[in-house]
């Protein structure tokens, strides 16, 4: 197993596609449709944001992850992330990997709590503007609460309207989500 960046094209598109059903549910309406889009035409399309896998010695992902830069361009935060499989253990691993390796920031979560998280290699913890913990990696350059900046996003009331408005990019991008969702976990195509 090994730990990659997945790289601009339908692979990616077709993992991202099975990361957001994975994390919001294939009956959330169009709650994963959404989070696709918008990362797809606007965080990855600014370089704001970058997919990970854990893959096995097919090159079949395992686990996902994606980070989203803040605004400072310091820091990633982990934005989203599953096993795809029933074991978390693949998360865990993916997870602890990006924790070594990046400047990270993770919110914990129902399925992510701060016992798991530690588990990952997340020892720092401080207080975000809201007063919530959010756990901090080694490498991240935070040291105090009031330094962190935020994680960027998009809007996802103007993808959203896009689509209402755009019935060709709603289905194109339905098409691409389900072709991805298809494509994923399956093997990754020959280079």
């Amino acid at each position: 197993m090994k730990v990659v960046s997945l790289e601009p094209g339908g692979w990616r598109d077709a993992c991202l596609a099975r990361l957001c059903a994975a994390v919001h549910g294939t009956t959330a309406g169009l709650t994963p449709l959404v989070a696709f889009s918008g990362t797809r035409h606007l965080l990855f399309a600014n370089e704001a944001a970058r997919l990970w896998a854990l893959v096995d010695d097919n090159e079949a992902p395992l686990a996902l992850a994606l980070l989203v830069l803040d605004e400072a361009g310091d820091g990633m935060t982990l934005a989203l992330s599953a096993s795809l499989g029933e074991s978390r253990e693949p998360r865990r691993r993916l997870i602890r990997e990006l924790a070594l390796n990046a400047p990270l920031r993770i919110e914990p979560a129902d399925d992510l709590d701060e016992a798991f998280l530690r588990g990952c290699g997340i020892s720092r913890w401080i207080e975000d503007a809201r007063g919530l913990r959010v756990g901090l990696s080694r490498r991240h350059p935070v040291h105090a609460s009031g330094e962190l900046a935020a994680t960027l996003a998009f809007d996802e009331q103007e993808v959203l309207r896009r689509f209402k408005h755009d019935a060709r990019f709603f289905e194109a991008e339905k098409r691409a989500f389900v072709e991805g969702l298809e494509a994923c976990p399956g093997r990754a195509p020959s280079p």
